[in-house]
C-alpha cells in the first residue's frame, strides 16, 4: 500500500470539500487516513490462497467421516463497500463447514472472516472468499457461510434507512442440498 500516494490525495480530498488540510485539526489527517487504511484494507494484499494458507492450521479428529458439522457463530467483523468506500458494520459471520478428518483450530475461522473482511467489498463476495478460504484450509468442500450486516451506504446516506439489514448466505458441498446444514449456520 502506497501510504505517500494516499496521504497526498486524501490532502487534496480535504482541499476539493473545502477544509484548510494545514488548519490544526487536519494537518496530520492525511497521515492518520493513511494509516487508518493501511490497517483496515491489510486483506487486500492477500488473495484467498494466501489466506488459507496463513490460517490452515488443522488437526486429525478421531472419528468416521460422517456428517459432523464445526460451527462457529456470531463473528464479529466489518469492512468496506466498494462502490461508496462506506461502512458495513454490525456484521455476523455464521461459518459451518464438515471437517472429513481434520478441524481447523477454532480461531483460525474468525481470522479467516476477519482478514477476507479487510478489503474493499461486496457482502455477496465476501461470502464466497470466506467459504472458499475455509474451504481450502479445512480440506472440506462442505462449507456455509451466513454473514449479517449493516451498510452505512443505505443507513448514512441515501435512503438513510437505520433499521435495514442484509444477509447474503454461501453453500458449498453439502450444505447446498441439506436442509439441516443450512439450518446450523441461519
Amino acid at each position: 500500500m502506497d501510504k505517500e500516494k494516499i496521504e497526498y490525495h486524501i490532502r487534496g480530498l480535504l482541499e476539493a470539500i473545502g477544509e484548510d488540510p494545514d488548519r490544526e485539526g487536519l494537518i496530520e489527517t492525511p497521515s492518520r487516513v493513511a494509516g487508518m487504511l493501511a490497517e483496515v484494507l491489510e486483506g487486500t494484499a492477500y488473495s484467498n490462497h494466501d489466506i488459507a494458507q496463513m490460517f490452515g492450521k488443522t488437526f486429525s479428529v478421531v472419528s468416521d467421516d460422517s456428517q459432523e458439522a464445526v460451527v462457529v457463530r456470531d463473528i464479529r467483523v466489518f469492512s468496506y463497500c466498494e462502490h461508496h468506500m462506506a461502512l458495513m458494520y454490525d456484521m455476523t459471520v455464521n461459518v459451518g463447514y464438515i471437517p472429513h478428518g481434520r478441524v481447523l483450530g477454532l480461531s483460525k475461522i474468525a481470522r479467516i472472516c476477519d482478514m477476507a473482511a479487510k478489503r474493499l467489498q461486496i457482502q455477496e463476495r465476501l461470502g464466497r472468499d470466506i467459504a472458499e478460504i475455509v474451504a481450502e484450509a479445512s480440506g472440506s468442500d462442505d462449507v456455509g457461510v451466513k454473514i449479517t450486516a449493516s451498510h452505512s451506504c443505505m443507513t448514512a446516506r441515501g435512503i438513510r434507512n437505520p433499521s435495514a439489514r442484509t444477509e447474503t448466505r454461501t453453500y458449498f458441498g453439502a450444505f447446498r442440498t441439506d436442509a439441516q446444514l443450512m439450518a446450523l449456520i441461519d
